[in-house]
This record gives structure tokens, C-alpha cells and sequence, in this order.
């Protein structure tokens, strides 16, 4: 409308009236030139709301109108948000920040190496795998994006910090959970490394490095308890509380033996304070020099001993000493000897009989014995007949040819004596402890739990999936393992505080997402409401419930 040549901006329609059309005018909005725009946007966006939501969002995008949001996807958060909220009540990202605020890093080291460590825990990969996990897959609080550059950078502070990480670590969690640190369970295992790969450290510079005489130094042919002995190999080792709580780990060549890194254990435990300390372990660390380095500064081992002796098998002497049993509360039944009484060299033995596993063990031998003669029977008669192939393969065989002895005429025959001396050590084993006054109870019960640490050693290679590992260079090797042991101490006080297994926990949690929205004035980061169980688990660990909205955006002033 055009009035004194001044236009004016009317909102109208045209109603009949009388038969005739006639306009109405609904709303003024003023002159042309002094129109208020935003009011106008205003009024079109609300409007819109009668449209269908395709329509409605090509009008407001035709108008450069505000969209109420945008969905750009979703990330899943119930993993990493129990895994930080344990991080920093063990006062892990504390440690990192502080000894991190020494040195000058152009990135957050502590939420790197947490990225690295919730991957193992939640979707064991590579470092290039965990680099698209952070961008892609998981929400990390404080980490929105990250180079894979960043992370190699992480694992090398990771490794020089290492002691002074795992010491301040292992004070925050035992004061934390008054862990019991009295009993240190000590065992080793190997892994194997794929030195060729997609992340064999990532850039040329380092590959060239593959062969320095570090790297070589570590990755060496020896045992392996993968059964890989065609892969390069190295030794990891681990100190475990009676919980089960990781508290100490070590990497060695892969040529190493058990009992050739009791001193370096040791050492490296005395370092820390502990106090008196009963080392538990298995007959691989059992030699007399170990012995009394693990008695050194008053302290004292629980260690397991060999059953047979020398090349003919000879048994102990504690094994054939008489003396009465006594039956404990879970079923054991334990003796007792004494070697040596009076002397310097008296040496404590306990002899621990499990009558279920002397049933087991003896179907087992029966099974065997049941096989073998069916293995002879298959050879015929021998009299008189040179020995051929089959009858050399069986007598060489290491599990039937233990039971089988071989006549004067050459035939083969069931070692009956063989099988009555096996017999008597059906569930049984060997016990030596250099402490007096540990009662035969407490030695029994902490070398049984032995098997937490062997518990460990499992899910190491399956849960955390510390095998293959892609690093060409030692000193990456190293800092690999040292993510996996961070990744277990959280992945264990989870499970003990919860009371259920880390497969179960992260099923629970898988669902928590976060939701991000695309609005005019910036992302809205907001997750779903946690369902009962999710709320019960975190309750459990003492953890507070997630924010609704992590991120909102500040509106943007017109």
C-alpha cells in the first residue's frame, strides 16, 4: 500500500462480502523502509509449523530462516563415561596432568592416553583404528577429534614417565580401596608381534628404525606360551594384588626366562615401600638364587614347587615324607613337612591334595592308558621283528609313551609301576614358603590364588587384545603394554566393585549415546536418559549420572 508516496507493509487477505470480494487487512507492519526483519522471520517460522517438515525445512533454508535443529549423528558414550569417571576416582588423570604440566606438549596428553586406554578396554585396535574410533564411533569428553600422530606422540610421554606414573597409580588406588598389598602375585607370559602392517609405527621415519639395535634387543625367538615360536616374541610380566588388581607391569626379551627376572621385580616393589611383602609364584621363578633374593630385606615367598626332580622323575623329599593330613574348610587336605629341621638350609614345604582333582586326574591317566594299548594292540605281534616307524613314533610319544616301557625282545608293553607311582600324586601339589609363621592355611589359600593373576594373563590377550601387536620399535612395544596394563586395572575395579563381569557392563552401557544437533547458533550435545540397570551400575561405582547436554551453544545476538 502506497499512501503520500510512502509504501506500508500490510499482511491481508480478501473475504466476500455481499457477494463481492473485498480486502481485509490483518496486520500492519509498517513502513517499507522501517520494516523489523527478524519479527517478520518470526512470524514465517511459526507459520511453518503447519507444513510438513520437508517443506518447512525448504522454506526456512530458502529464507536463511533458523532450523530448529539438524541431527549430525550419534556417538556412543556408556562405555568411556564409566571408564572416565573411574579414571579420575583413581586419580589417574591427576597423575597425567601433573607430571604432563613438566613437559611441554602442543595437545592434551591425559585425554590422549585415556583415548587409548578406553580403546583397549571397549574396541581393541591400532592406533590408526583408534583414531577413527575417537572421530567416529566413541564421544570422549574433552577429545572431540585426533591425528594419529597425537596418540604416537602420547605413548612416547606414556613410556618416559612410566615408573613415575605406575608408582603414583599404584598409591591412588591402594589408598583409595585399602587394597591388601601383603601378598604380590607374580607371573609372566609372551605375546607375539606382526612387525609388517598398517600401523607398524605409523611413519617412515620410525620403520627405519625397525632394526636399531633397541628394537632388536626386544623382540626376540624364544618360548612361547601362544604356541608362535615363528614369531618374534617378548616376555610381559605382571605384580597382581589378592583382589586381582594389576599393580605393576614389566616387558622383556622375548628369549627371557622366569626365574632370570625375580632381582629386577624385587627391586622395582622394594622401590615403592611396601613394606613387608610375601612374594607368590609358580615353580617357573623356583631356583635357589630367587629364593633368597626374594628373602631379602625381610621378606618372604610363597612359591610352587616341581613334582618330579631330574631326568628319571625322582620325587621330592617333602613328597615322601609320611604324616597325617588335615582337611580344610573348602575341601583341601594339607601336610605339613619340614626338611632340614634345625639347620640353615630348613626349608617349609606344605603338600596340598585336592580329592576332585585326583578324580579328574585319574579319569584323565585312564583315558590315556585306555589309548595307548589300543595304539599297541594296532602293532601286532613284535617278537623277533625289527622296530618299525609306529612302534619308534609311540615309544616317543610325550603324553602315551610316558606310560609304556620297552621289553628286552624290543616289544612294547604298560609301564605298571609307572602308572601306581603317578597315581599317588593324583591332586596333588607342592607348596615351599620362607615364612615361620604364616599358618598352613594362609600358605594354601595365597598360593591358590594364584590363578587371579593367571586370570589376568587371559584377559590380557582376549579382552584387551594385547596380541598381535603392530609396533616395529621397541620402546612403542613397551608403551603398547603399558596402555593394556591401565586398561585392565580399570577393566578389574570394575568388575569387583560392580560384581559383574566387564563382557556384562559394557552390554549395560552400550546404549548410552550422544546425540548431536546442528542449530544456527552452534552443536547441542545432549545423551538419552540412562535406563534402571544403566543407573544401578553406575550407583554400584559410584558414579555420577551423565549430564542431559554436554554442549549448548550461546544464541547468537542479532
Amino acid at each position: 500500500m502506497k499512501s503520500n508516496g510512502v509504501e506500508y507493509v500490510q499482511l491481508a487477505h480478501n473475504e466476500w462480502v455481499d457477494g463481492k470480494s473485498r480486502t481485509k487487512v490483518v496486520h500492519g507492519f509498517g513502513r517499507k523502509d522501517r520494516l523489523d526483519q527478524e519479527a517478520l522471520k518470526r512470524l514465517i517460522s511459526s507459520i511453518s509449523r503447519f507444513l510438513a517438515p520437508d517443506d518447512a525445512a525448504s522454506v526456512q533454508q530458502d529464507l536463511g530462516l533458523e532450523t530448529p535443529f539438524e541431527f549430525l549423528g550419534a556417538k556412543e558414550y556408556g562405555g568411556t563415561f564409566l571408564l572416565n569417571g573411574l579414571w579420575e576416582r583413581l586419580g589417574i588423570g591427576r597423575v597425567l596432568r601433573k607430571l604432563a604440566g613438566e613437559r611441554e606438549f602442543g595437545v592434551d596428553v591425559e585425554r590422549l592416553l585415556f583415548a587409548l586406554v578406553a580403546q583397549r578396554a571397549l574396541a581393541p585396535g591400532s592406533k590408526l583404528a583408534a583414531e577413527s574410533w575417537v572421530n567416529d564411533v566413541a564421544f570422549v569428553d574433552g577429545l572431540p577429534v585426533v591425528e594419529v600422530q597425537q596418540l604416537y606422540r602420547a605413548m612416547d610421554f606414556l613410556l618416559a614417565a612410566h615408573d613415575d606414573i605406575q608408582r603414583e597409580v599404584f598409591w591412588s588406588v591402594k589408598n583409595l580401596f585399602n587394597l591388601e598389598v601383603d601378598l604380590i602375585f607374580v607371573d609372566t607370559t609372551s605375546t607375539y608381534f606382526e612387525i609388517e602392517g598398517e600401523d607398524a609405527d605409523g611413519d617412515g621415519e620410525e620403520a627405519e628404525a625397525a632394526d636399531t639395535e633397541a628394537t632388536a634387543g626386544l623382540r626376540k625367538r624364544g618360548y612361547s606360551k601362544d604356541s608362535r615360536a615363528d614369531l618374534a616374541q617378548a616376555v610381559l610380566g605382571f605384580a597382581v594384588t589378592r583382589d586381582g588388581i594389576p599393580v605393576r607391569c614389566w616387558v622383556w626379551p622375548g628369549n627371557t626366562v622366569d626365574v632370570s627376572v625375580v632381582e629386577e621385580v624385587k627391586k622395582d616393589l622394594n622401590d615403592w615401600k611396601l613394606g613387608r611383602v610375601i612374594m607368590v609364584m609358580d615353580t617357573g621363578f623356583n631356583s635357589a638364587e630367587n629364593r633368597r633374593t626374594l628373602q631379602g630385606a625381610g621378606d618372604a615367598f610363597i612359591i610352587g614347587e616341581k613334582m618330579r626332580l631330574g631326568r628319571d622323575g625322582t620325587l621330592p623329599e617333602a613328597l615322601t615324607r609320611a604324616g597325617r593330613y588335615k582337611t580344610l574348610a573348602n575341601g583341601l587336605r594339607v601336610k605339613e613337612v619340614i626338611i632340614n629341621q634345625g639347620s640353615v638350609a630348613a626349608r617349609r614345604f606344605v603338600v596340598v591334595h585336592n580329592p576332585e582333582q585326583a578324580e579328574r586326574d585319574a579319569m584323565k591317566r585312564n583315558d590315556i592308558i585306555a589309548e595307548a594299548e589300543r595304539r599297541l594292540t594296532g602293532l601286532g605281534d613284535l617278537t623277533g621283528k625289527s622296530h618299525t616307524k609306529a612302534v619308534c613314533d609311540l615309544r616317543a610319544h610325550k603324553v602315551f609313551g610316558r606310560y609304556l616301557r620297552e621289553l628286552k625282545s624290543g616289544a612294547l608293553k604298560v609301564d605298571k609301576a609307572k602308572i601306581a607311582a603317578e597315581a599317588k600324586l593324583d591332586g596333588k601339589y607342592l607348596i615351599s614358603t620362607s615364612d615361620e609363621h604364616l599358618s598352613v592355611e594362609d600358605v594354601v589359600l595365597g598360593y591358590k590364588q594364584l590363578h587371579e593373576i593367571e586370570r589376568v594373563n587371559r584377559d590380557l590377550k582376549h579382552t584387551v587384545d594385547v596380541r598381535p601387536v603392530y609396533h616395529r620399535r621397541g620402546d612403542r612395544i613397551k608403551a603398547h603394554v603399558l596402555l593394556c596394563w591401565l586398561a585392565l586395572l580399570l577393566i578389574r575395579i570394575a568388575e569387583n566393585e560392580s560384581g559383574e563381569s566387564w563382557h556384562q557392563l559394557k552390554k549395560v552401557l552400550r546404549p548410552l549415546l550422544v546425540a548431536e544437533h546442528q542449530t544456527q547458533h552452534g552443536v547441542i550435545s545432549q545423551t538419552n536418559k540412562l535406563t534402571a540397570e544403566q543407573k544401578r551400575v553406575l550407583d554400584g561405582l559410584n558414579l555420577k549420572a551423565p549430564k542431559r547436554y554436554l554442549a549448548i551453544p550461546t544464541p547468537k545476538k542479532g
